[in-house]
């Protein structure tokens, strides 16, 4: 079963939501929309799952055209970051509910809720109402429901958004194998890069309410196709800035420049942008062949074992993230060394040339 849409849009009044999109998205793997809040991706998956009527465009599911079928005749399951379930109905009934709806036998009903619990580890927690739950063990009984229907599309928006850090941890990791074999289409929205690479799959970058790469997550990640793509795809802020090419060399600018190797090396003479992840530029020499830096630091952050520094050369800022614990003084100046085999150029119109 696979769930297609082509050259779908979204309008509100004179303002487009989404813009021209097509995608086919198919079972066995999560299909992963990737972006910052205001990217789109809530509105795309209101659209696939017939919660709200394209501009132009259709969707189809299995082949079948389904672009004005209601969402309860699309089968679809809609998993939100916001544990939606009924405050007077016990978990039982929570994930019961879509499969009594659709009429389906007692003994059945039993099986399934009963089933989908020992898979989430709700069954102790069967007889219990909302509010006598955790955070996590709410967002399970919403997963839960999803498994129980047995959708042909399950939609997650950004389901792990408001639980604490270590049951994020967990779930994700477990959500690729409560899904697996179950021959669902599976719509996962994140607007995090490293949750992304996570789950795999694969993955559609979103910006300003357009799709702009769309492939396995690995590769999408090593090789996005514009500046734009590499920007989605990058948690801290990739750096980018323009440099100039002249034969087997680029020049930064304030002093700053290296030799080209590799597919650049082939690059035409002229101005491009660079583009390099911060855990390219590290506070300490990796190699001969890495490049000093020498910038004013500005911020700095500690999260678990990693370094983060934001510093500036010049008008510009730059980012360097590092594992281990780095002592920065902000105000003063630090020498950081990039990686130039790890930089993207880019062409003035923002797409990759090497």
């Amino acid at each position: 079963m696979a769930l297609e849409v082509r050259a779908i849009t979204k309008q509100v009044g004179q303002v487009t939501h989404i813009k021209e999109t097509s995608l086919l998205l198919e079972p066995g793997r999560f299909n992963v929309l990737l972006g910052e809040t205001g990217s789109g991706k809530t509105s795309l998956i209101k659209l696939m799952a017939g919660l709200d009527r394209v501009a132009s465009g259709r969707i189809f599911m299995n082949g079948q055209d389904v672009t004005g079928m209601s969402p309860q005749r699309r089968n679809i399951s809609l998993v939100h970051q916001f544990f939606v379930n009924y405050p007077h109905m016990t978990v039982f009934d929570n994930i019961a509910s879509p499969l009594r709806v659709a009429g389906m036998a007692r003994s059945e009903i039993q099986g399934r809720v009963e089933a989908a619990a020992d898979v989430l580890q709700l069954r102790p927690m069967l007889g219990r109402r909302p509010h006598e739950l955790s955070g996590g063990q709410q967002q399970r009984t919403a997963l839960a429901r999803a498994i129980a229907k047995e959708s042909t599309a399950v939609f997650l928006d950004e389901p792990l958004a408001n639980l604490d850090y270590k049951l994020r941890e967990e779930l994700r990791d477990q959500l690729p194998e409560l899904f697996a074999g179950r021959g669902a289409v599976v719509v996962y929205a994140t607007s995090e890069p490293a949750e992304a690479l996570m789950l795999g799959g694969r993955v559609a970058l979103m910006q300003d309410g357009r799709v702009t790469q769309f492939g396995p997550t690995a590769e999408t990640y090593r090789q996005p196709n514009t500046l734009t793509s590499a920007r989605v795809f990058s948690d801290p802020p990739i750096n980018s800035a323009p440099v100039v090419k002249t034969g087997d060399r680029v020049e930064l600018g304030h002093g700053l420049g290296w030799q080209v190797t590799g597919a650049a090396a082939g690059l035409r003479d002229g101005a491009y942008m660079v583009a390099i992840r911060p855990n390219y530029i590290l506070p300490l020499r990796a190699g001969p062949a890495a490049v000093a830096m020498t910038g004013t630091v500005r911020i700095t952050e500690l999260s678990g074992s990693e370094s983060t520094a934001h510093f500036r050369i010049g008008a510009e800022t730059w980012v360097s993230q590092s594992p281990g614990v780095h002592r920065y003084r902000v105000g003063q100046d630090h020498v950081f060394y990039m990686d130039p085999a790890h930089c993207f150029y880019f062409a003035p119109d923002g797409a990759l040339a090497a």
